[in-house]
């Protein structure tokens, strides 16, 4: 049936179309290849993707919130007047979209670039003003629940508390007035500058994400100039920082993180963190990104290998003129060797009795899809060479083995089923439906056991996708503990596919990529692990929630459910009994054990800052705040730490004393816990 309807699909665009006008420098429009894109797009989504819903009425409102929120999600630069003249768009985009037609979409955005303009215009004007920075009044800085302004003298005051809370943050950072003046101008007219260089196709993919985003958060569009960089990094194939970047309003966000890359090997960059500043070299100024485009702060980004960039980030979830950190990086090739598992040996004492712990670190699910294709053993993948890493580890006498999966998001189905085989006898690892509703059960088809002894799974807010349905199974099986943080939530597969494709007599025209949602994953009890994800046996003090960061902090993102669990029999290396006194380990230390105590401070420090809507625009009351914060962080061992420090000390035998991560050093406890309890139970 769903061939027929390819093929179906494949004869709804041959017939001429109307070509639009050219952009203008001031009013920006459609062009003729936006409309045949659109017109695929929309039944791509309604034939292929997963999600069972019509374009109609109701998800047209969605669509209409979205494009609204994408161009001024924090209420910056729209009049409440604005909003209401687009209203009567609200439930005809769908109707509008099945016959090509963007008027609507291009019309909001040609608004919102003039209301831009208008602000920036006020910005360079009052850049130089002086502030009184002794008067006691507040920011808010997160306007997404605020009214928009009724008026512009409403947001000529919004803006004026805006230039003024920057010029703050930049006194703190050391700079005199002058300076303030001089950065603040220099940032305002190369915002100005980058509207100006807004075109049609960048209308067009922000309004297609708006609709793509409706049936999905997985589902995207990417213009042909996008797609490209889409491919290339799906390659990885890059030399700069590893990182992908995207627009978030005024602000570039790093959206991923390339496991082998030098962001990623750092242990200093995360996901969702935002650049507000680049330098060049260890000595060049730190250039303010504030309101560029991505693409341009990418540029600035990427370099020669070998070079040295230095950024300056707000991590994720801070506010507006909160803590920074400046991280030096050294661009590079992504390096293959060192996005491939790894492994070490860790020494552990308590009460008398020394462990022998393997970590082995799994960044990411890869495969080399030749040596597969050929069908030999020797070539390069996530479970060949976690099975030699076991095979050395148990050389070396270890008492247990630990695999770290945070950060990892995801990568091969199959490598996810053929790891996960290393430690099961054989059966079913994971369920997959498609939008048809069959389901197809995923075995491991390499029968025995290569490693059968005491073993835990780390696991973070990042870990997603594959990572999911390793730690998952290993939990269902009852083969090891689960350690760590409630995982991203992502239970969904994507297609990709170049929007050409579906021509029956393509031409030589470019047109852009779409990704679209195919199917659901599930675990072998029927659960699937969207939304949810995997939890913990044992959950550590987590920075992030699952509202904030994760699938479940998506609107569009499809449900959690449950089928018919699959036939399977659990190995029982883990019981009740076991679970509950690793929990009273666990909590025991976290009153007791002084890392973990400065770690969960820090925590609660870091939700109170995050939970804020507000600022002061007082400057002593700024910089107090700002000094005790570096007290604070003096005093305290720095959060969140990846197990890449450890790598980059180069060390293949030491202490638990030596590591600064405090959630591994936890985790190897735990190990340590569960193997006692094991010879506890044999003896």
């Amino acid at each position: 049936m769903k061939k027929i309807l390819w093929l179906s699909l494949a004869i709804l665009f041959t017939g001429p179309l109307v070509a639009a006008e050219r952009d203008s420098s001031e009013v920006l429009q459609p062009t003729a290849a936006h409309l045949k894109e659109a017109r695929i797009i929309v039944q791509i989504l309604d034939y292929f993707h997963y999600r069972e819903t019509d374009l109609d009425d109701s998800l047209s409102s969605v669509i209409f919130n979205n494009f609204i929120e994408s161009l001024d999600g924090n209420k910056n630069y729209f009049l409440e007047s604005d909003i209401r003249s687009f209203e009567k768009y609200r439930y005809e985009l769908d109707d509008k979209l099945k016959n090509g037609d963007l008027v609507p979409a291009f019309y909001i955005f040609n608004i919102y670039k003039k209301r831009l303009e208008a602000r920036l215009e006020y910005a360079l004007n009052h850049v130089g003003d002086k502030f009184d920075y002794r008067k006691n009044e507040t920011l808010t800085f997160d306007r997404e629940k605020e009214p928009y302004a009724s008026s512009n003298n409403q947001l000529d005051e919004i803006w004026r508390k805006t230039i003024k809370n920057q010029a703050i943050g930049l006194k703190l950072s050391g700079s005199e007035d002058d300076k303030v003046k001089e950065v603040l101008t220099t940032r305002y007219e190369r915002f100005k500058s980058n509207v100006a260089k807004y075109n049609s196709n960048d209308v067009f993919e922000m309004f297609m994400n708006s609709v793509t985003e409706a049936f999905d958060p997985h589902t995207n569009y990417f213009t042909p100039l996008n797609a490209e960089d889409f491919q290339m990094q799906s390659r990885k194939s890059l030399e700069g920082i590893g990182a992908t970047l995207q627009q978030d309003n005024d602000f570039t966000k790093i959206t991923d993180l390339r496991a082998g890359g030098p962001a990623f090997l750092s242990g200093q960059v995360d996901k969702e963190d935002r650049v507000i500043g680049v330098a060049q070299g260890a000595e060049g100024e730190m250039i303010d990104v504030i309101g560029w485009r991505s693409d341009e702060v990418a540029g600035q980004i990427r370099g020669p290998k070998g070079t040295l960039v230095r950024l300056k980030l707000l991590p994720a979830g801070a506010s507006p003129g909160g803590e920074t950190k400046v991280v030096s990086l050294v661009r590079d090739k992504i390096k293959l060797d060192e996005a491939r598992a790894k492994s070490e040996v860790v020494q552990y004492t308590e009460n008398g009795t020394d462990y022998t712990i393997g970590v082995i670190t799994v960044p990411d699910f890869y495969l080399d899809p030749d040596g597969y294709d050929k069908g030999g053993e020797d070539y390069t993948s996530t479970t060949n060479d976690v099975r030699r890493l076991v095979k050395e580890l148990e050389e070396q006498k270890v008492d247990g083995i630990m695999l770290d999966l945070r950060n990892n998001g995801g990568g091969a189905l199959v490598e996810a089923i053929s790891l996960t085989g290393l430690f099961l006898p054989g059966g079913t690892v994971v369920q997959v439906k498609d939008s048809r509703g069959q389901v197809q059960k995923y075995d491991d088809e390499n029968r025995g056991v290569t490693y059968d002894g005491p073993l835990n799974v780390m696991i973070n807010r990042f870990s997603a996708s594959a990572s999911e349905i390793f730690a998952g199974a290993i939990q269902d099986y009852k083969r090891g503990v689960v350690v760590g943080e409630q995982t991203y939530g992502k239970g969904t597969v994507q297609n990709v596919r170049g929007l050409k494709e579906f021509l029956r007599q393509p031409d030589d025209e470019e047109l852009g990529l779409l990704k679209f949602t195919i199917a659901k994953f599930y675990r072998v009890t029927g659960s699937s692990t969207q939304h949810r994800g995997v939890t913990p046996d044992i959950e550590f003090p987590s920075v992030y929630s699952a509202q904030e960061f994760g699938e479940s902090s998506k609107p569009s993102a499809l449900p959690w459910d449950k089928i018919a669990a699959a036939p399977f029999k659990p190995m029982d290396y883990v019981d009740a009994s076991m679970l509950s006194m690793l929990k009273t380990r666990h909590s025991q230390r976290l009153k007791q054990d002084q890392t973990l105590l400065d770690l969960q401070y820090d925590i609660e420090e870091l939700k109170k800052n995050r939970a804020r809507k507000e600022v002061s625009l007082n400057y002593d009351q700024r910089k107090k705040e700002q000094d005790d914060r570096q007290k604070k962080r003096d005093a305290r061992v720095k959060i969140g730490a990846s197990l890449s420090e450890l790598e980059a000390n180069k060390v293949q035998d030491r202490s638990l004393d030596d590591m600064k991560d405090a959630y591994l050093k936890e985790s190897i406890k735990l190990l340590a816990d569960q193997i006692q309890a094991g010879k506890k139970r044999r003896g």
